[in-house]
């Protein structure tokens, strides 16, 4: 509004046209000029505007270009691009608009005009006979700044928790919102580095649809060739009969008669070797084994996290058990630490075996990489995977260990096991990245995989940015106040005082989070229609 020196719905509507890219708003400033702004997201100013939107105060007739009646000159509006309509029409086309879910931009109804409609007029046209769809326009309005917005995004728990996290620097990370849940920024899915999102897409919907399922049909089955349905074969003898009482020879799938012996089947014989199909087969069973190698190693480590999450209580129980003996040591936070360190780096082994499975499979790294190059850098993945399963495992073990029972000198050596671990397991996360990051995926062609940076103190949680809570005072009004211009206070820098809104029927808890990285927005709206100032 200031640089510009535009209104704050003029200021809003080349945001929402930009998806609150402020950079990129800026840029075509700079690049293409002013009008050149203005004119691609709609805004029209013109010079010596008064800032009554009636035509007139009179009582003068004048007529209405939509419904071609003579009405009086205060019940006409003229909008931001000096078109005017009777207060019927624009309320219509107010009205049609909300309902479509087109709140964010609304365009004037005169033909070939695309100017955005004056959003207070909006409000104040549609609140006079609907005052539920001026709720729901201020509300489109609101969540424009998330929706819109590449660096803002609502929190995907379940049930929804309402609260919207908003990176600062890069969109590609992980955060944990308030209510607990951690998830990839980018894709909104769970944390998953260090796959990227590419990669744990295929892989989710690869472990939940059928495809394995078909795999398993292929190898152990065959369809019958009257029916059509698999068959699987449960005694030593070729010949095989379907449900459907069709016999057939299980070595080629054709059908037959019942007659055989233990040698042959009566009057049919297929010794004739045929190529196509015994590679498909071999294929199947090659791609269902290797799949089932890393599924189960994935899962395996998924489960050791949810088993292992079950030793925070033990922990904090041994803990402290041992602080109320009259022991030599006396700080036990090595094992909390070493905990958190068991868990991140759990995570970070699990989600390894999905990458490894793309990155050196046929499915999108084919033409990448030679023979001979994939399977340098798999054994080099392979190594560092190999050597921080094994002292993750060690962690866990020495973590589960009853140190509470036994005397200083065993407390002792389990601390320093536990400590040297966890600044092992940390060097080797932190290198598995590095390798992944420049040697695997950065040497790539294809730049659509890219991971989110590790971070030593695992998943950044949005922390308090402000918070108002049931105060009188509100910054620069009085307590009744509109929740679309509270949001516009929450996002200005800078300014961290208490605010606060009334609601009739629920009580609001109006916070949100920041930090260097992250901020959360707690958007809970009132349940009915908050009156405006």
């Amino acid at each position: 509004m200031e640089l510009l020196s535009v209104k704050e719905h003029h200021a809003r509507t080349l945001l929402i046209h930009y998806r609150w890219d402020v950079e990129k708003l800026f840029a075509v400033l700079v690049e293409k000029g002013k009008d050149s702004l203005f004119s691609g997201a709609g805004v029209t100013l013109l010079e010596n505007q008064s800032c009554d939107s009636s035509v007139s105060g009179s009582s003068s007739m004048m007529s209405c270009d939509i419904c071609v009646e003579d009405v009086p000159g205060y019940q006409l509006t003229r909008m931001d691009c000096g078109h005017s309509f009777c207060n019927n029409c624009w309320t219509g086309h107010f009205t049609v608009k909300i309902n479509e879910g087109q709140s964010k931009r609304i365009i004037c109804m005169a033909h070939k005009c695309n100017a955005i409609c004056d959003e207070d007029v909006v409000r104040a046209l549609v609140s006079k006979s609907q005052p539920d769809l001026a709720e729901k326009f201020d509300r489109f309005l609101l969540e424009s700044y998330i929706e819109d917005n590449k660096m803002v995004k609502w929190c995907p728990s379940t049930p929804h928790c309402g609260n919207a996290i908003r990176v600062e620097d890069d969109e590609l990370c992980e955060v944990e919102c308030s209510c607990g849940l951690q998830f990839c920024f980018s894709c909104s899915s769970q944390a998953h580095s260090p796959c990227s999102c590419v990669m744990w897409e295929l892989w989710r919907k690869k472990c939940f649809d059928e495809s394995e399922t078909v795999n398993w049909i292929t190898v152990h089955t065959k369809p019958c060739p009257k029916c059509h349905k698999p068959v699987e074969k449960n005694g030593g003898c070729n010949l095989v009969t379907c449900l459907c009482r069709q016999s057939f020879c299980w070595l080629c799938g054709e059908a037959t008669g019942r007659d055989h012996t233990w040698a042959r089947i009566s009057g049919h014989s297929c010794g004739r070797f045929q190529e196509d199909k015994e590679k498909q087969m071999e294929r199947a069973k090659r791609d269902l084994k290797r799949y089932m190698h890393y599924h189960n190693r994935y899962k395996a480590h998924i489960d050791s996290s949810k088993l292992e999450a079950k030793l925070s209580n033990n922990i904090s129980k041994k803990v402290s058990i041992s602080e109320k003996r009259e022991l030599q040591l006396k700080d036990f936070s090595w094992a909390t630490n070493g905990l958190h360190r068991l868990f991140r780096s759990r995570r970070v082994l699990s989600y390894s075996y999905p990458f490894a499975f793309y990155m050196f499979g046929d499915e999108l790294f084919k033409d990448e990489m030679s023979s001979e190059e994939r399977e340098i850098k798999q054994n080099l993945f392979e190594d560092q995977q190999q050597q921080l399963e094994a002292n993750v495992e060690k962690l866990s073990k020495f973590l589960e260990e009853p140190f509470d029972q036994f005397a200083d000198d065993k407390v002792m050596q389990i601390r320093i096991q536990v400590i040297n671990l966890s600044v092992a397991v940390d060097t080797l996360c932190e290198n598995m990245y590095e390798c992944i990051e420049n040697d695997l995926l950065g040497s790539l062609q294809l730049g659509i995989h890219n991971i989110t940076p590790y971070r030593s103190n695992g998943i950044e949680r949005a922390s308090d940015f402000y918070s108002s809570q049931n105060s009188k005072e509100a910054v620069g009004q009085s307590s009744d106040c509109g929740w679309t211009s509270r949001l516009d206070q929450a996002l200005e820098s800078g300014k961290s005082e208490d605010t606060s809104c009334s609601s009739g029927k629920r009580a609001r808890i109006d916070e949100s989070y920041r930090n260097s990285q992250t901020t959360l927005l707690d958007l809970n709206l009132p349940a009915e229609a908050i009156e405006r100032k």
